[in-house]
C-alpha cells in the first residue's frame, strides 16, 4: 500500500494524485499533478490525504 502525503506538505515524488479518506478510501475520481517537493494543494474536506496514483516517468 502506497504511503499518504497531507495536504501542504512537499509531494515526496512527482505524479498523479488522488484524495483518500481517513480509513484509505478514494474519496473522488480527480487526480492532481503534484511536483517533487512543491506543496500538495487542499483536500476537499478534513482528514483527508493525498495517495500516490501513478508515479511520473522519466526517459533516459
Amino acid at each position: 500500500m502506497a504511503s499518504n502525503s497531507k495536504p501542504g506538505t512537499p509531494a515526496p515524488e512527482s505524479g498523479q494524485y488522488q484524495a483518500v479518506g481517513p480509513r484509505g478510501g478514494r474519496v473522488s475520481n480527480t487526480e492532481i499533478t503534484a511536483v517533487q517537493g512543491r506543496p500538495l494543494p487542499p483536500t476537499g474536506k478534513p482528514g483527508q490525504s493525498w495517495q500516490m496514483v501513478d508515479k511520473t516517468k522519466h526517459k533516459g
